[in-house]
C-alpha cells in the first residue's frame, strides 16, 4: 500500500485507510507509474481502465494508454515445471523440441515454439508460474481499496469502482484458463471454416490444458513487424479487405468477436490470408446488441443524432432520469463538425469513444461488451490507416450494417422472429393461470396488507407530523379562545386589565400557543 503513498497519493492514502513526493508528475503519471510498480494485475487494471473513457477522466485514459505488458521472461527450467504440471510427464515425452528462448512474455502467459513427436510445429502458451495465486492476492487488495474508496471518498462512487472491480477480475479469471480460451479457437474456427481468407489455428487439446495451450504455428509474419508486407504476392489492398470482412463478419453475424485485436495479434499470410491468435478476451453480442451497432453505423452515416441516442439509451440499463432530446443536441454537437471530412484527418474510433463520455455525463451507462467493440474499433482502425492510409473504416461498417438490417425483413428471418414471438407467448399464456392462481391465494390469505415503499417516505412523514401537530394547536387556540370569548359574556369573577381575570388567563395562554406554532410552521 505504501506504493501509492510514494508515488504522491499520500491524501487518497490516508483518507481511506491505508497509512514522497513525485511533485513534477501529474496525478495520471504518478498513478500509472504507481500501477507499474505494483506489477502484472495492476497493469492490466490500466490497460482495461484505459478502454473506459467512460468510468474515468480523459487525462487518466490518455496515460494510461501507456502502459505495456514490460515484464521479465520467466527462465525456461520455471516454464517446464508448469508444463511437467501439465502434462503429468516429463516435455520429451510431448515435445522433439522446444526453444528454451522464447517467442514473446507477456504479463500472463510466455510463448515458446515447439515440434510434436510427429514433426508438427507447435507454439506453446504457457501460464507464468504462480500468476492465478498473484492475481488473486491482487484483486483481493483492489477490492478492498474499491470498498474503501467507496466509503471513505464520497467523490469517487460515481466511477462505481467496486463494479470496476468486478468487471476487471471476471475479465482476468477467464483470462487466465486457457481452457476458455481454447473453446474459444474452436468457436472461431467453426465460424471462419468456409472463408480461406482467414486462418484460425487448430488447438492440440490432447496436449492443452488450463495452464497450457499447444497451438498450430501459422506460416506468417506479424502485422506489428515492418517487413510483413514484404512477402512474396501479398497485396495490402486485398489483405485489408480480408481483414475488414473478417472484423464485421465476426460483428455483425457471429456476435463473436477478437476484443484485443492488435497488429500483434494478426499475422500476414501468403495468398493474401490473414490469421488471428489470442483468444483470450472475446466480446460477445447478443442479437439485440448486433441490431443496435448497425442502427448506430446507420444512424452515423445519415448524422441522424436523435436516433443514435436512443440506441445508447436501448442497449443501457434503464434510467428514467434521462433527457434523450438534450442527448441527441449533444451528440450532434461532438460529431457534426467532422462529417464531410477526409477520414484521413478523423478518428472515426476515438470519436465513438468519446460518444461514451457523453452518454455517461447522461447517465446512461453502456454495457461493457459494446465498450469492448468501441475500443476493438479504433484497434481496428488504426491498424487499417497502417495499411491503407486514407482508411474509411465508417464506409466499410456501413456495408455490413445494412445488409444486417436488410437480412432482418428477409422472409425466413421474419418466420423465425414471428415463431419465436409465438412461442414466447404460449410460454406466457400457459403460466398465466399459474401466476393469477398464486396471486389469488395472497390476496386470499389471512392478515394480507400491501405494503407500500415511497421514495422519499421519510420527508412525507416528518412532513404529516408537523402538520399534524399545527393543526393540534389550532384546535387547542380556538377552545381557548371560544371559552375566553364565552366568560367575557358572562362577565364572571375578578377582573383584570378591564376584563374577567379567567378570558385574560385563556387569551394569553392562546396567545403564547399561537407563537408555538408560527414557530412550528416557519421551522417547517
Amino acid at each position: 500500500m505504501g506504493t501509492f503513498a510514494r508515488h504522491g497519493f499520500q491524501n487518497v492514502a490516508g483518507r481511506i485507510k491505508l497509512g514522497r513526493d513525485v511533485e513534477r508528475f501529474s496525478a495520471p503519471v504518478r498513478l500509472r507509474m504507481a500501477f507499474e510498480e505494483l506489477g502484472p494485475t495492476f497493469v492490466k487494471l490500466g490497460q482495461l481502465l484505459a478502454s473506459r473513457p467512460d468510468l474515468i477522466p480523459e487525462d487518466f485514459v490518455e496515460e494510461f494508454k501507456r502502459l505495456h505488458d514490460q515484464v521479465a521472461t520467466v527462465p525456461f527450467s520455471e516454464i517446464e515445471k508448469v508444463l511437467e504440471r501439465q502434462f503429468g510427464a516429463g516435455v520429451a515425452t510431448v515435445f522433439k523440441w522446444i526453444d528454451p528462448r522464447p517467442l514473446a512474455a507477456a504479463s500472463i502467459a510466455q510463448v515458446h515454439r515447439a515440434t510434436l513427436l510427429d514433426g508438427t510445429e507447435v507454439v506453446v502458451k504457457v501460464q507464468r508460474p504462480g500468476i492465478e495465486e498473484t492475481i488473486s492476492e491482487d484483486v483481493s487488495v483492489l477490492y478492498w481499496i474499491a470498498e474503501a474508496l467507496r466509503k471513505y471518498a464520497p467523490e469517487a462512487r460515481m466511477y462505481n469502482p467496486v463494479g470496476i472491480v468486478d468487471e476487471f477480475f471476471r475479465s482476468l479469471e477467464l483470462e487466465t484458463n486457457f481452457i476458455v480460451e481454447a473453446n474459444n479457437i474452436r468457436r472461431f474456427k467453426e465460424n471462419f471454416r468456409s472463408d480461406s481468407s482467414v486462418v484460425i489455428p487448430d488447438v492440440f487439446m490432447a496436449h492443452s490444458g488450463r495452464r497450457a495451450l499447444v497451438l498450430e504455428a501459422l506460416n506468417g509474419i506479424p502485422l506489428s513487424q515492418k517487413h510483413a508486407f514484404e512477402q512474396s504476392g501479398v497485396d495490402r489492398q486485398a489483405v485489408m479487405r480480408a481483414g475488414i470482412r473478417c472484423y464485421f463478419k465476426m460483428v455483425f453475424r457471429d456476435g463473436l468477436f477478437h476484443g484485443d485485436l492488435h497488429a500483434g495479434n494478426l499475422f500476414i499470410l501468403p495468398d493474401n490470408r490473414i490469421g488471428l491468435v489470442d483468444f483470450g478476451i472475446v466480446g460477445r453480442l447478443s442479437k439485440r446488441t448486433q441490431a443496435s451497432i448497425a442502427n448506430m453505423f446507420l444512424a452515423l452515416y445519415s448524422e441522424d443524432y436523435e436516433r443514435l441516442a436512443y440506441e445508447y439509451v436501448d442497449v443501457a440499463p434503464y434510467h428514467d432520469g434521462i433527457d434523450v432530446d438534450e442527448f441527441g443536441r449533444d451528440l450532434r454537437d461532438l460529431l457534426a463538425p467532422y462529417f464531410g471530412l477526409s477520414m484521413k484527418n478523423v478518428d472515426f474510433g476515438r470519436l465513438l469513444m468519446d460518444s461514451t463520455v457523453l452518454a455517461a455525463r447522461h447517465r446512461v451507462q453502456l454495457p461493457s461488451e459494446l465498450m469492448l467493440f468501441f475500443k476493438s474499433i479504433m484497434t481496428v482502425e488504426g491498424m487499417g490507416r497502417a495499411v491503407v492510409g486514407d482508411f474509411d473504416l465508417l464506409a466499410y461498417g456501413m456495408e455490413f450494417a445494412s445488409e444486417l438490417v436488410k437480412t432482418r425483413y428477409e422472409p425466413v428471418k421474419v418466420r423465425d422472429d414471428l415463431l419465436r414471438l409465438v412461442g414466447e407467448s404460449g410460454s406466457f399464456v400457459f403460466a398465466l393461470p399459474r401466476q393469477l392462481r398464486v396471486l389469488t391465494r395472497k390476496l386470499t390469505r389471512p392478515g394480507f396488507a400491501v405494503r407500500v415503499s415511497l421514495v422519499e417516505a421519510d420527508d412525507l412523514r416528518r412532513s404529516l407530523e408537523t402538520s399534524s401537530n399545527i393543526i393540534f394547536l389550532g384546535l387547542i387556540i380556538g377552545s381557548l379562545i371560544l371559552g375566553a370569548s364565552l366568560n367575557m359574556f358572562l362577565k364572571e369573577g375578578p377582573y383584570v386589565f378591564q376584563m374577567p381575570a379567567l378570558s385574560a388567563v385563556l387569551y394569553g395562554i392562546a396567545a403564547s400557543l399561537g407563537l408555538v406554532a408560527f414557530y412550528t410552521y416557519i421551522k417547517k
